[in-house]
């Protein structure tokens, strides 16, 4: 993608990116059949810099999503398998003697890779899952007071199953904060399932996904993204949006800035897929809810009473005024 403007991207730029992530999503719904909306999120959050969390019951298609789409993205992927003896440095690497050369050295940990898998997150103790923490959002690690970069895109794909609590930790706010997209995948309608069921279909079937990009395009493109035009409107449209969740009674914790900011860049990715220069109030509505979700903590009353958070954003969202286009 060439950016001709500092301050907006042209009609071009917008062309290109559209097809790219076209491509991206075709390639991936072949392994994941049925799915193409999750598939498009989970895309436009690769492109928009940030990191996701896949929560649904086993057998959905999770662990393929995430390996389809590091597939189509070529580069270095890895998986990690999180269980409850797993140690920090099993994640983020280690320094360790040389004794050839007398030196300590740095050994790279899984983290060292474009696409990050971390199956069954949820199964860490909380010390492991802090080790993520500054790498998901500073793209950086620290090992004996020295930082370590890790490559650039950098991608973390989470699952947890939420319906299994045996061996499990939950997820505190702070690590939750650093998914940019939260989603769930769901079983496939009755003629995908049948199709799934065929003998010989390819669903699943990871190994025949092609590489449709590089890790170079993809980081260039986001770069660019950022320059995708967002009224001022929109901006005051979304800062209502999260002021209101800070004010609602049914919620502790409402949205973040850092939310917000992400917010920005997912409807920005989402605005260039639909092929637009320029965002809509409705891609903000169309994503405030896998953005904003997870990341707001509910009073105890409010879970007692059967509420939901995205059933309180949704009547945040109601409640906030639309910005109208202007003559």
């Amino acid at each position: 993608m060439t950016v001709t403007g500092l301050d907006a991207l042209t009609e071009a730029d917008v062309a290109a990116f559209r097809t790219l992530h076209g491509r991206v999503v075709d390639t991936v719904e072949s392994a994941l059949r049925g799915k193409r909306a999750v598939v498009e999120l989970v895309t436009v959050a690769m492109f928009a810099g940030g990191h996701v969390l896949l929560e649904d019951v086993p057998g959905t298609g999770k662990t393929t999503l995430a390996r389809s789409l590091a597939a189509a993205l070529g580069g270095l992927s890895r998986r990690v398998q999180f269980t409850p003896d797993l140690l920090p440095s099993d994640v983020t690497g280690t320094s360790v003697y040389d004794p050839q050369s007398g030196e300590i050295r740095f050994r790279p940990g899984p983290v060292f890779s474009n696409v990050v898998l971390a199956d069954e997150i949820n199964r860490a103790a909380a010390k492991t899952q802090s080790a993520l923490l500054e790498v998901m959002e500073e793209h950086t690690v620290t090992v004996d007071g020295v930082g370590h970069t890790v490559p650039d895109p950098f991608v973390v794909i989470a699952t947890q199953n939420p319906i299994d609590l045996d061996g499990t930790y939950r997820l505190p706010e702070a690590q939750l904060d650093r998914f940019l997209v939260r989603t769930a995948i769901g079983y496939p309608d009755g003629e995908h399932e049948v199709e799934v069921l065929r003998p010989g279909s390819g669903a699943g079937a990871v190994a025949s996904v092609a590489t449709v990009t590089s890790p170079e395009q993809v980081a260039a493109h986001a770069a660019a993204l950022q320059r995708l035009h967002v009224a001022e409107p929109i901006l005051h449209y979304i800062r209502a949006v999260g002021a209101a969740t800070r004010q609602d009674p049914r919620l502790r914790l409402g949205a973040s800035t850092r939310s917000l900011r992400g917010l920005v860049r997912c409807i920005q990715a989402y605005a260039a897929a639909q092929g637009r220069h320029y965002v809509v109030p409705s891609d903000v509505q169309r994503l405030v809810g896998p953005v904003l979700a997870h990341r707001m903590v509910l009073t105890r009353e409010s879970l007692l009473a059967g509420e939901t958070s995205e059933g309180v954003l949704d009547d945040v969202v109601a409640r906030v005024d639309v910005p109208r286009p202007s003559p």
